[in-house]
């Protein structure tokens, strides 16, 4: 069963002058996604900013480091196209598949470069992107990122968040609340239900199995189900284990199936997805990289029916990136 992918970290990789076909190292390759049986891989542009990217290396502005790393990101599909190609849309994914090409989404993960201007939002489009997570774990322009506490959590979008949420749902860009806090999600599940629109967590997983507040509650999850979105569930072993207290514990398939039984339980089968977060967490992970994930298919298969099956590996996202 081929695999669409919501969320990876890889082009901070290739930002670094990795190449998607010699890659060894890092969860994602070509070599890796065609082993792993994958139809398209969503690769976002995470954007460091501010001291700490300054220490470790990174451009002092973050809309240099975002221009950068999406220049990195169309030079590596240019040099892969035999194997790779961008899609814009859940027909080009399928297109891509019938001649034979892995697929390639862009998506933005901190909406930072933004920076107040909803005529940006045109710009991401303009350059690609399809999906795009508010924030990370900072504030910016548009809101607040989901904090420990309860009254931080809690605070919605800035005004300008709205308006740059309202022209997202207006252009197609699928509104991504992964990192976002409590407040601004509901602002998020508001508006596109006004736009009659879904909107989706990329990489996040159930608060109720594993209570950290980047994590989705019952009644989130309930809204995104709702809404006709999706969540797909993230491999770091600190989202999926409450037992998991360092950067490196390690993922089972066990967890990642826990999960995802649960958002299947909680908001529906059509809710579910997979969003590894690949190249962005350290846990080792049982079927290893991408190159091994249809271990997880295979542990899906023994749960659920053939049509189940293929909702979450690639039916629900399609289905939501149309």
């Amino acid at each position: 069963m081929k695999i669409v992918d919501l969320h990876c970290d890889t082009i901070m990789r290739l930002y670094h002058g990795e190449h998607l076909d010699g890659a060894t190292d890092g969860h994602v390759s070509i070599e890796k996604l065609r082993q792993g049986e994958s139809l398209c891989q969503c690769f976002a542009i995470f954007v460091p900013w501010g001291p700490e990217a300054v220490r470790q290396g990174y451009p002092a502005d973050p809309k240099e480091y975002f221009r950068l790393a999406c220049a990195a990101y169309q030079r590596e599909l240019e040099r892969c196209r035999d194997s790779i190609r961008p899609a814009y849309s859940a027909s080009g994914i399928l297109e891509n598949e019938r001649k034979g090409y892995l697929s390639a989404m862009l998506t933005v993960e901190d909406c930072v470069t933004l920076d107040g201007r909803v005529e940006a939002v045109d710009e991401y489009y303009a350059q690609g992107i399809r999906m795009a997570a508010l924030t990370w774990n900072h504030e910016n322009s548009l809101g607040w990122p989901n904090r420990p506490d309860p009254a931080e959590h809690d605070r919605g979008l800035k005004p300008f968040g709205i308006e740059a949420v309202r022209r997202m749902n207006e252009l197609g860009i699928l509104v991504d609340v992964s990192h976002l806090s409590e407040g601004g999600f509901w602002d998020v599940a508001r508006e596109c239900a006004a736009a009659g629109r879904p909107f989706a967590a990329s990489h996040s997983c159930a608060r109720a199995l594993c209570d950290v507040p980047r994590n989705l509650t019952d009644a989130q999850l309930r809204a995104i189900g709702d809404a006709g979105g999706v969540v797909g569930v993230n491999y770091y072993a600190r989202f999926l284990r409450p037992d998991a207290r360092t950067d490196d514990a390690p993922t089972a398939i066990a967890d990642v199936l826990r999960h995802l039984r649960h958002i299947v339980n909680t908001a529906g089968i059509a809710s579910a997805a997979l969003g590894s977060d690949y190249d962005g967490m350290g846990s080792p992970l049982e079927w290893g990289d991408a190159g091994g994930q249809q271990a997880l298919v295979r542990a899906l298969e023994r749960e659920y029916t053939p049509s189940e099956v293929e909702q979450i590996c690639r039916g629900n996202a399609l289905r939501v990136l149309q």
